[in-house]
């Protein structure tokens, strides 16, 4: 596994750290749902072992399931560590939140995922809407676009729009 900043696209963490943080946002995600306060789950799940991460986010991500699993939840205000929106865009927040550090995973270890074309297609569309291109530091927390060809593989565009280089 990477251990360098250079070798790694996510550079606010380790892998490790990563693999912990997006185990943290599935809580997050789960006590959002509930309508509790986002902030009172840490941005990394420093309390899991390496050797338990996958019954953590099984764990987790079940807790996700049953919160969510209700349809009136698209059309609550949810309360979210920047702001309040309606559960469909918190639910874009977070899955593209999940996409780009699944990217940065996959850069890391050297994975190439197959990217399911509609989830890319909703974080395209938002993204634009929602994170400006300039200025980027301070309230926007990413770095500055990376330019893509206009005809790069969506995955691609939307890592770069992060900041990420694809």
């Amino acid at each position: 596994m990477p251990t360098s900043l250079t070798d790694r696209p996510c550079t606010d963490y380790t892998v490790r750290q990563l693999s912990n943080h997006l185990i943290a946002i599935l809580r997050r995600v789960a006590v959002i749902g509930r309508g509790g306060d986002p902030l009172s789950v840490p941005a990394v799940a420093d309390d899991v072992a390496d050797g338990d991460r996958v019954r953590e986010w099984a764990a987790a991500a079940r807790d996700v399931e049953a919160v969510w699993s209700d349809p009136a939840i698209l059309s609550r205000p949810l309360c979210l560590p920047f702001g309040t929106l309606p559960g469909a865009a918190a639910a874009v927040v977070y899955i593209t939140e999940f996409t780009l550090h699944t990217w940065d995973l996959a850069t890391a270890t050297g994975q190439h995922p197959s990217w399911d074309p509609g989830v890319l297609a909703v974080s395209l569309t938002a993204m634009r809407r929602a994170v400006p291109a300039e200025p980027r530091g301070g309230q926007v927390p990413f770095a500055a676009v990376v330019d893509v060809a206009a005809d790069a593989p969506d995955i691609d565009r939307l890592v770069a729009w992060y900041g990420r280089k694809p």
